[in-house]
């Protein structure tokens, strides 16, 4: 039972079938030790001798809540506070002062935001930016446990080193007593944050629409016809002249505005492999494109789709 070789192929094809099934995610074979490292305790809880005996677990119907376990401990990604800083950058000297509108409340959706950081730092830019004036972030993710994390704005404070000194100090208290070590997000702020669980590749009619949908370094994880999917999702969720904001991953890393745009656009192009409809890559003019061969645009179409779909640079 110890290690990956207590796991065997076809079972570990069982569960990358089952969380492919529930959340679009898809697991390389280098991710066998990973499944193992992160079950076994979940084994060793039920007391279960075998992989194949806690998948029947997982797939019983009376079991959901450890199904959801399950889905935790295999969803869980990186995140820190001003994570990819010039993506704040830009949203606080390019994308608000031409968006925001005053008296007209203003969107954020913080789409994968595990344990809270990023929708916390978006939430510091724009109450530094927009003050009292209407806004709101939002922040979902899959996953219930970062989710409980997020709700509650408690961190570490070795978590905390990417924050601004002013906002630091503006919009965080620092423990003391029994809470030393750790810090608190503003009251001010956490009330201006919404969490809700939403898996992103199943439609979500209640969200949106947005102005602005952060959601990096999360395709990458996906296949071809997830990120597919989810991008149509996220079409329906993004108000007309919406921006998407995408990580270093998907968008690379050039510092350029409009190169990064461009590059984000073809990556998502290429992602879709995807002839016909392409208004699920924005938002903008109701007329879908046509592309003449399978899979491809001309350059005039692409020219059009970069104009309808705006995305913040990487870097």
């Amino acid at each position: 039972m110890d290690g990956a070789s207590g796991l065997s192929d076809q079972e570990f094809g069982r569960f990358r079938d089952l969380i492919y099934q529930i959340a679009g995610i898809q697991l390389s074979d280098a991710k066998k030790v990973l499944l193992v490292g992160r079950l076994s305790r979940r084994l060793k809880h039920y007391g279960l001798s075998t992989f194949a005996q806690y998948y029947q677990l997982v797939t019983s119907p009376q079991e959901s809540r450890e199904l959801q376990t399950m889905v935790d401990l295999l969803t869980t990604n990186e995140t820190y506070f001003f994570r990819e800083p010039k993506h704040f950058d830009y949203l606080a000297q390019e994308i608000l002062p031409h968006k925001a509108k005053p008296g007209v409340p203003f969107n954020i959706w913080s789409a994968a935001c595990s344990s809270g950081e990023e929708p916390y730092t978006l939430a510091m830019v724009l109450a530094e930016h927009l003050g009292n004036r209407p806004w709101q972030v939002v922040g979902s993710d899959i996953s219930t446990v970062v989710l409980a994390k997020a709700q509650a704005g408690l961190y570490p404070l070795e978590r905390t080193e990417g924050i601004p000194p002013q906002y630091l100090k503006k919009y965080c208290l620092k423990g003391v007593r029994s809470q030393e070590g750790t810090l608190l997000v503003a009251k001010e702020l956490r009330e201006r944050v919404r969490f809700l669980q939403v898996n992103l590749t199943k439609p979500a009619p209640d969200l949106g629409p947005f102005d602005v949908i952060f959601l990096r370094n999360v395709m990458i994880y996906f296949d071809e016809a997830t990120r597919h999917r989810l991008l149509g999702n996220l079409h329906n969720a993004l108000a007309d002249g919406g921006w998407l904001v995408v990580g270093h991953a998907e968008a690379g890393e050039d510092g350029a505005i409009a190169e990064a745009r461009a590059k984000a656009v073809a990556a998502y192009l290429d992602a879709l492999g995807y002839a016909g409809r392409i208004e699920t890559v924005g938002r903008g003019s109701d007329d879908p494109f046509q592309a003449d061969e399978p899979g491809k645009l001309t350059a005039e179409q692409k020219a059009k789709l970069e104009r309808r779909v705006e995305y913040a640079p990487g870097g």
